[in-house]
């Protein structure tokens, strides 16, 4: 099993923090997450039925032609490389690791790839593989380049595939309305804008003939009838969506200032997540767990990913936090 964000409770066992008192600062995931309201009782009682509503629904939110609800945007990471013979894939490094685990396992070659090495390799590669925008990087790219790229891919039978979980802040950026171009394959994710992330509902846009293949791989009843009810009530929430998208920003900008304010000056972000390189990642780390506070650590560069405290009360605790560290690891 690959490491990830979240794990707290193993987390409070390790630095005997009470599970309570953490601060989970690991995962990107909103915060300040879409209200779940009660679920009706007859919910729970029925089998999960593809007739329902939700295709229809997220396809007026995503502006998508057609497209496959699955059990969370992991579901299709894990299964899609089993969908074509083993071939050349290049893959935004550093990026989400399941995605290269999952096409390693499926027996194809990998070529990780840095921002600007793209454009010299496009044309060795059968798959592209992006996370836009790039988890933990927080780097983008323009949709005029992601389009040549899929046309050149599609030329030889080769796909472009983008991972948009963390795009619902800024939905004009996304691929989603072209998703039903062949070579096109774009994954989509309610866990991180919507901060849903128990629900493990996410979605594949795509040609209709690669989601009937996906759709048969993956099996009936691959999201509970809970989860799908939530969903859609999720995406037909336009005033919440956009008050959400006005919040993270500001609580963006917030936090990169707060970072700076203590000598840690992001490298990147997006509006859900802050990045930052420093030889002191490890450090700050493990001082921030001390003090029940959850980063996300990275070995390969030596980073740190902090996503959005949910308040002010977990701001000023950040701060305070990293203050008291900020002598004892030579910060600026």
């Amino acid at each position: 099993m690959l490491e990830h964000g979240g794990r707290v409770r193993a987390a409070a066992s390790h630095y005997a923090v009470p599970y309570a008192e953490w601060l989970d600062l690991s995962t990107g995931i909103n915060p300040n997450g879409w209200p779940v309201p009660a679920i009706p009782g007859h919910v729970w009682q029925q089998l999960p039925e593809e007739e329902d509503e939700l295709v229809a629904v997220a396809q007026n939110y995503y502006q998508a032609p057609a497209l496959l609800p699955v059990a969370g945007s992991q579901a299709a990471i894990q299964m899609i490389p089993e969908l074509r013979p083993a071939c050349q894939v290049g893959i935004i490094s550093p990026g989400y690791a399941e995605h290269a685990a999952a096409w390693s396992r499926a027996g194809h070659t990998l070529q990780p790839l840095h921002f600007g090495q793209i454009k010299q390799q496009i044309n060795r590669l059968d798959v592209l593989l992006l996370i836009h925008p790039n988890n933990p990087t927080g780097e983008c790219f323009s949709r005029e380049q992601l389009l040549i790229w899929r046309q050149k891919l599609a030329n030889r039978g080769g796909w472009l595939i983008v991972d948009e979980a963390f795009i619902d802040s800024s939905p004009k950026e996304s691929l989603a309305p072209e998703s039903s171009l062949p070579g096109l394959i774009v994954l989509r994710s309610l866990g991180k804008f919507f901060g849903l992330a128990g629900a493990r509902v996410g979605f594949v846009l795509a040609e209709e003939s690669l989601l009937k293949v996906l759709s048969e791989r993956l099996g009936p009843w691959s999201i509970s009838s809970p989860a799908r009810w939530v969903a859609s009530q999720a995406l037909q929430d336009y005033h919440w969506q956009q008050q959400a998208r006005q919040q993270l920003n500001q609580q963006a900008s917030q936090l990169n200032q707060l970072l700076q304010d203590v000598g840690l000056k992001p490298t990147g972000g997006s509006a859900l997540f802050q990045w930052v390189i420093t030889p002191a990642a490890k450090e700050i780390h493990h001082q921030l767990a001390k003090q029940g506070i959850l980063t996300r650590l990275f070995q390969e560069p030596c980073s740190l990913r902090f996503g959005l405290p949910a308040d002010r009360a977990a701001f000023d605790r950040l701060q305070g936090a990293l203050q008291q560290i900020q002598q004892e690891v030579c910060l600026p």
